[in-house]
């Protein structure tokens, strides 16, 4: 059970042990990744193989302790294959999202000082080869695909494994002696930043061992696991948790082949863990839903009791005794039921690990209604990333649960999260300023604010950053307030404005599937999204949803008036970050028009009042 080398100090240290644990193993698989319709295994043995023939090629090109080789790369199997062979020599890599426009692209490798880059297509390649006139100091490009026509200065990885081959076979000593010690910085992540550009975090060896090593304690792997991994590898949750945590425990990892596919390659990998982020509990309780929804009257009832039934076993487990009679109605919906909808995941799956983002408390106590246990846990790239995690044995939905070994935790005056401990961060890449800025008497500021509850589990109750500060000196936490109207199934997205105005006003993103389904219900003709959002009948939902929810809030709280946008946030539009975290100053600043008109024409029924 558990991690196959406990007394790993370095992440080469951690690959050598587990790939000389299943040597010889030919049925053993690493990775399965899809070819021609299938999924199709990659063993350990040439696994090692590949990335040790990579690593001799990088060395022989000049890459060298300390010095920073980028990925720029969708999941796939050369995304683990590069970060093994730079981090093998001791260079530092520094992963870049697919995503991310040339521009961005340039300004991270100049910042860095990229010597090499290795990138997964043409598209990505495209990207580099319009700014390379720029990059001083980049000098090595690795393609993943195969090149169709040589391309000056630029190698695909089939060659630089060929030749790294022959250098192996030729000097067999290449990749002896190279000393990489636990605090040495093994990757820098540049923060997508919600705000201004973004900031380098250099994480050590140490970072990293330590933060696999404490959660390996909470969430019990070992070789039987198998996880599906969508969530991008260049952010430090997947990295961490879906690559590292997973590879040094022996767990088998399929790749997904897109976002749209999940549903259909959980059903072929069938894995036992998952580490996704709320955004897409959101959509999977959605299909749940509207399959029950669509079933025979009977079969509709017997959902709803069985969702009613988990719930009513789920307090009596808290309260600590639960009655014979809702244990047995439990096991029938056990197997009326709950069993089906596992069946769905493939049947295997122990538990979804939610992070990245705050997981709305009622989607939460929705899974674990239908037997699906989601684990909410907390952290940043600062931090290696985990800090908090819930345990199987004990969730408590709203929070975060109790920090993992080695992580001290304390509240601020002000309400701020304070971590400690050794995956702390050694600071922002050339930025002392921003360092000494969140890292102060050996406590990581962490900008959230939380508390601490009676059984040590933290509640996020915001970001500091993004608490508004009204013009009548009101300071409002948007977060709870947003996730009370995301409950609503009409609502895909929500910004709550604010900031040195009078009152809040919200900015809500319609779920336009359910919109859709209204109109044709109620004889409502629109050709498109816009007309949708300008439809009398559809604003009076959005207006009865707030009033609503003006009820449980205090005035200063409430939501005076919306705007119904055509137009959903993304990472595309650049309102949202590759962690499909909202942009909010970039939003207001796209909205602004409309904001203003928003506040004019209340402010002149305020005044004339």
């Amino acid at each position: 059970m558990g991690l196959i080398n406990p007394d790993f100090q370095t992440l080469p240290e951690l690959f050598t042990s587990v790939f000389s644990h299943f040597r010889g193993q030919p049925d053993k698989s690493l990775i399965s990744r899809k070819v021609n319709g299938s999924y199709q295994s990659i063993s350990y043995d040439s696994f090692e193989q590949d990335y040790r023939n990579l690593a001799a090629y990088l060395r022989t090109q000049g890459i060298g302790k300390g010095d920073r080789v980028a990925i720029l790369s969708e999941n796939r199997p050369g995304w683990y294959l590069a970060d093994m062979s730079i981090l093998s020599i001791g260079a530092i890599d520094v992963p870049l999202y697919p995503s991310l426009p040339p521009n961005q692209i340039e300004y991270i490798l100049n910042n860095c000082g990229a010597k090499g880059i290795i990138v997964s297509n043409m598209l990505q390649l495209g990207k580099i080869l319009s700014i390379w006139q720029n990059l001083s100091e980049l000098n090595l490009v690795i393609v993943m695909n195969k090149l169709e026509e040589s391309i000056e200065d630029v190698i695909d990885l089939n060659h630089a494994k060929m030749e790294g081959k022959q250098i192996m076979q030729d000097k067999p000593w290449t990749l002896d002696g190279l000393l990489i010690e636990p605090d040495d910085t093994a990757t820098i992540i540049y923060t997508s930043g919600t705000t201004g550009l973004p900031k380098g975090v250099m994480l050590t060896h140490r970072n990293l061992c330590e933060n696999v090593k404490s959660s390996s304690l909470i969430i019990r792997l070992d070789e039987t696991d198998r996880s599906l991994s969508f969530l991008p590898l260049s952010h430090a949750y997947e990295r961490t948790g879906g690559y590292y945590l997973l590879f040094s425990c022996g767990a088998q990892i399929f790749l997904a082949e897109s976002i749209e596919t999940i549903s259909l390659n959980i059903s072929e990998s069938k894995p036992t863990i998952i580490f996704t982020v709320p955004r897409l509990f959101d959509r999977m309780k959605t299909s749940i839903l509207k399959a029950a929804t669509s079933e025979s009257g009977l079969k509709q009832k017997i959902f709803f009791w069985a969702v009613r039934t988990g719930e009513k076993y789920h307090r009596q487990l808290d309260a600590g005794k639960v009655t014979s009679f809702v244990s047995m109605q439990y096991s029938l919906a056990e197997k009326l039921v709950y069993s089906k909808i596992r069946n769905k995941f493939g049947g295997r799956l122990r538990y979804f690990v939610s992070g990245g983002a705050a997981l709305p408390q009622k989607t939460g106590e929705f899974f674990q209604s239908i037997g699906i246990t989601i684990l909410e846990g907390f952290g940043l790239t600062e931090t290696s990333p985990i800090t908090h995690v819930n345990r199987p044995e004990k969730v408590k939905f709203g929070t975060v649960g109790p920090p993992i070994k080695n992580v001290e935790v304390k509240i601020a005056a002000d309400g701020e999260i304070l971590l400690k401990g050794p995956n702390i961060m050694k600071g922002y890449w050339k930025d002392e300023a921003a360092t000494a800025e969140v890292i102060r008497d050996g406590w990581f500021y962490s900008g959230d604010i939380g508390e601490i509850d009676a059984d040590g589990y933290l509640k996020i109750t915001d970001r500091k950053k993004h608490i508004i500060v009204t013009s009548g000196g009101k300071n409002i936490a948007p977060l709870p307030i947003e996730n009370l109207i995301l409950d609503s199934p009409f609502v895909d997205q929500i910004m709550i404005v604010g900031e040195k105005r009078p009152f809040l006003i919200a900015l809500i993103v319609p779920d336009f599937v359910k919109l859709k389904e209204f109109a044709a219900e109620h004889g409502i003709n629109a050709s498109g999204n816009r007309q949708l959002v300008e439809n009398k009948e559809i604003v009076q939902i959005y207006e009865k949803l707030l009033r609503n929810i003006s009820r449980q809030l205090a005035t200063h709280e409430k939501i005076r008036k919306f705007l119904l946008t055509d137009e959903a946030f993304t990472v595309e539009n650049a309102l949202m970050t590759p962690t499909l975290k909202l942009k909010r100053k970039e939003i207001i600043k796209k909205f602004t028009p409309e904001i203003d008109n928003l506040y004019n024409a209340l402010n002149m029924v305020y005044n004339s009042e």
